[in-house]
C-alpha cells in the first residue's frame, strides 16, 4: 500500500471522471467499466481533487467545512488511500 504524505498532490485517474450524478443524487466515478457511487464523505474528499492541492489542502478545506468532524486528517488520508488502491487516482508529484 502507498504510503500518503500530506505534500502530495492528486488528480483523477485517467479514463475516469468524477461527478454529481442527480439521478443519483451522489457523487459518482464514470470509468468505460461502470460507474461508482460514491458515499458523502468520499464525494467531498474527491471533490477537492484537482491536481493542484496538496493533501494538506484537502485536509484543511473539509476543517474548515465540518468543523466538527472528528478524526478528519485520517478518514481523508484513508479515502486516497482506497481511491489510489481502486486506480481512481493519479499522484501528480
Amino acid at each position: 500500500m502507498m504510503s500518503i504524505q500530506h505534500t502530495d498532490i492528486f488528480a483523477i485517474a485517467l479514463h475516469h471522471r468524477f461527478q454529481w450524478e442527480e439521478a443519483q443524487n451522489c457523487y459518482v466515478i464514470l470509468f468505460p467499466e461502470g460507474m461508482v457511487k460514491l458515499n458523502g464523505g468520499a464525494g467531498e474528499v474527491l471533490n477537492l481533487v484537482d491536481g493542484k492541492r496538496t493533501v494538506t489542502n484537502i485536509i484543511t478545506e473539509l476543517q474548515t467545512k465540518f468543523p466538527d468532524a472528528p478524526d478528519l486528517d485520517q478518514d481523508v488520508v484513508g479515502m486516497l488511500e482506497l481511491a489510489i488502491e481502486k486506480a481512481w487516482l493519479r499522484q501528480i508529484n
